[in-house]
């Protein structure tokens, strides 16, 4: 499944304002928390545009969530076996990034595992983690990436696993080649 069309983006939008209204926020009061304009949180609630993955990274450390679970409802119920051609894609063409939902989804099980895929000459910054002291394993099947790690730089060639438990920001950068990578959470 794939998130890119007008349907599903409404639903991602409705999702992402019925989120926000149970949380007992404002647009306002979640444009300050999040530091998202308010102009831009509007917009993405009427589905006029979808959110950015740096967005997306804002609206989860508001609300002490995954990334996933902000995007989980869009995804089929849980099944043991998630074959490739089911497995959830959100597109962020902004910076040329391609999240996968590889495990299959279930809110209770604590491991997941994405496939990033992030072009050349991209950067994506997030400012704090979705769940402070989350453990992040990052495995680069092909390209190269360079990964800052709450200040410090890690550079990972194809077949380079780095991991780390994350309290602060992070930013990932491709150079000259696109990246193709997997991410493990728990």
């Amino acid at each position: 499944m794939r998130f890119e069309t007008s349907s599903e983006t409404t639903r991602l939008a409705s999702h992402l304002r019925d989120l926000r209204v149970r949380h007992g926020l404002t647009l306002a009061s979640l444009a300050d928390r999040s530091g998202v304009s308010r102009a831009s949180l509007s917009r993405i609630e009427n589905a006029e545009v979808s959110p950015t993955a740096e967005t997306l990274g804002r609206l989860a450390t508001v609300y002490a969530l995954p990334i996933s679970h902000l995007l989980g409802p869009l995804e089929q119920g849980f099944q043991p076996v998630m074959r490739r051609a089911d497995q959830a894609v959100w597109q962020d063409p902004t910076h040329g990034f391609e999240r996968r939902s590889v495990s299959p989804p279930n809110g209770t099980l604590s491991i997941e595992l994405i496939e990033g895929t992030l072009k050349a000459g991209q950067r994506i910054a997030y400012d704090a983690p979705a769940i402070p002291g989350q453990e992040h394993h990052v495995y680069v099947l092909s390209g190269e990436m360079a990964i800052t790690v709450e200040g410090t730089p890690h550079h990972l060639r194809s077949g380079d696993c780095l991991r780390y438990v994350l309290f602060g920001e992070t930013v990932f950068e491709t150079s000259h080649a696109p990246c193709k990578y997997v991410i493990a959470l728990s």
